[in-house]
């Protein structure tokens, strides 16, 4: 079975005091509504697992019942930090799991498409990451915004969710953490010497983290 751990429990700090993105509407949806859509209409996912901040759950719950979507397992409550709200969701999954997949509810291009793609370079290698190689020049500033050096981009990869994992992968990665702190799932992995691979995705699929990303979604979602 794949399960799929849709995360919607950030602070949305960027997007100002007092609002969580992951509701605010977006066309003719709140924005987790799109990837919990496109995570529905794919045949390769089984259940849902949606995390969202404790006193959102019962909003969630009529937005799946709103929209449709019958393949959510559970709704759960998220942690202060990303990797917490990722172990809530594992901690969630049933038992007879394989495969899971972890997306961000602020990526609302997310495709079936795109999801079929990432289970099927799962199944040759057991952690995967949806990017692009990085196209912009990159500086590093050893302090403030005085640069230091030019960074060699032809090696660097911007990378995004779905990260698909086998599940007993992501587990042992999980476990093996500790206190340390991970800003994606898939640097959990390489952490406990697992092997990740990217897959490239040329598509737009960025994550919304301030108003002008919202209009930009807007626009492309309705194109």
């Amino acid at each position: 079975m794949t399960t799929a751990i849709i995360l919607a429990a950030g602070k949305s700090e960027r997007m100002g005091k007092g609002v969580d993105k992951a509701f605010l509407s977006l066309v003719d949806k709140p924005v987790v509504a799109w990837s919990l859509l496109a995570f529905e209409r794919c045949k390769d996912v089984d259940r849902i697992v949606l995390v969202v901040r404790k006193e959102q759950q019962l909003a969630a719950k009529a937005v799946c019942k709103m929209f449709g979507i019958s393949k959510l397992d559970k709704v759960v409550p998220g942690g202060q930090k990303r990797q917490e709200s990722v172990a809530a969701g594992l901690a969630a999954c049933d038992l007879d799991t394989r495969y899971v997949i972890v997306h961000d509810g602020a990526r609302p291009l997310v495709t079936p498409e795109l999801v079929s793609e990432a289970m099927k370079a799962v199944k040759r290698s057991p952690a995967v990451a949806v990017g692009r190689p990085m196209t912009d020049t990159v500086k590093s500033c050893a302090k403030g915004s005085v640069v230091s050096e030019t960074v060699p981009r032809d090696r660097l990869w911007v990378v995004q969710t779905p990260q698909v994992f086998q599940m007993r992968e992501i587990r042992a990665a999980y476990r093996s953490l500790g206190k340390q702190e991970v800003t994606d799932d898939c640097q959990a992995v390489e952490l406990c010497g697992g092997t990740v691979r990217i897959m490239e995705w040329l598509r737009p699929n960025f994550k919304i983290t301030t108003v002008e990303d919202l209009q930009l979604a807007a626009v492309l979602l309705k194109s």
